[in-house]
């Protein structure tokens, strides 16, 4: 990688081939799924993100759920450490300092983590399965978790129909990546990302990087600050479009199409000197799902780009090269 720093200039509005807006409404209420194939299709080829409308999520669970983002992040900091999250399932608050791309300084950004709420009877759990756990709330502050997990639910609900659509796309039944749904590693991050002054490679909202799973569906305020790569090496700006949420692929993607399909890198630059909020649902798959080149995809000669992987191995060892647990004195010191 390289490590030299320089200045990151605003990129230009990302164009409506670069970022297209799909109309789910039509397919949810009863029509035709191949329409909206033709469109994923098209969108998963060229840059691998694009907007969803008319998607089923509400719009009253979107905002009370900034709502709640916004209320907690304005908590004083020792209030929230709190809620600090634990180094086994985690879950609760991250702050600026833990998430760390190799060669770059540590994100400007903070969050709530939270994910598919598991007891600790579940066997997944009691065997010390990576990042499956219950969720972590603060029980004086139950707006939180009502708010939280009414828009990871609803996502999810949408996380599941996009696979559907996926499927199809791929040449395979609707079902198809639902059967590896059962416990899907499911997580939504609530991220706030305080005002910064300069903008460098090397410090950034989030730094450059792709996503490591299947889908993520981003809700965005309209402050903006997605930036994405197209497959030319321009960086582009992806904004706030009333209505819409973000979704992109993961690198998993990549390894079931043989790389027909992008999981292209992006990063956040909070550039209004105002706080911005995003909150994400990442759509992963179950632990032992196993993830190889589909036959759709493979090469008439030759092997496939990527080697078949496990998706929850893949995650957690993702995870692990960015993700740090670090002791009070150690987030000081990395904020220095």
């Amino acid at each position: 990688m390289n490590t030299q720093e320089h200045q990151v200039d605003a990129p230009r509005r990302a164009s409506a081939e670069e970022m297209p807006i799909l109309d789910l409404g039509d397919w949810l209420a009863g029509g035709s799924i191949e329409p909206l194939v033709a469109q994923f299709k098209a969108a998963c080829t060229n840059t691998g993100f694009f907007y969803v409308k008319n998607h089923g999520v509400p719009q009253a669970t979107i905002d009370k759920a900034f709502e709640a983002t916004r209320r907690y992040m304005s908590l004083p900091m020792e209030e929230r450490l709190r809620d600090r999250i634990d180094e086994r399932f985690r879950r609760g608050f991250m702050p600026i300092g833990v998430t760390q791309h190799p060669g770059h300084k540590p994100d400007l950004k903070e969050s709530y983590e939270l994910g598919l709420d598991l007891p600790l009877s579940d066997p997944d759990v009691a065997s010390g399965r990576p990042l499956h756990g219950p969720n972590r709330w603060p029980q004086d502050k139950p707006w939180l978790e009502s708010a939280a997990m009414d828009y990871f639910n609803a996502t999810i609900a949408l996380g599941r129909n996009l696979l559907r659509v996926f499927a199809v796309a791929v040449g395979k039944d609707e079902g198809f990546f639902l059967q590896y749904a059962k416990k899907p590693m499911v997580q939504a991050r609530l991220f706030h990302y305080p005002p910064q002054e300069s903008f460098t490679n090397l410090e950034l909202g989030a730094a450059a990087h792709t996503d490591y799973g299947m889908i993520t569906l981003l809700a965005q305020d309209p402050i903006g600050g997605l930036e994405l790569c197209t497959r030319s090496g321009e960086w582009v700006a992806a904004p706030f479009v009333e209505g819409t949420l973000v979704i992109n692929l993961g690198d998993l993607v990549k390894v079931w199409t043989n790389g027909v399909y992008v999981s292209n890198p992006h990063r956040v630059a909070n550039r209004t000197g105002r706080e911005r909020y995003s909150i994400p649902t990442f759509f992963n798959l179950d632990y032992d799902t196993p993830v190889a080149c589909l036959p759709e995809f493979a090469p008439e000669a030759g092997e496939p780009l990527h080697a078949p992987i496990k998706s929850g191995e893949y995650l957690v060892k993702r995870f692990a090269a960015v993700q740090k647990y670090k002791t009070p004195a150690e987030l000081a010191a990395a904020a220095a």
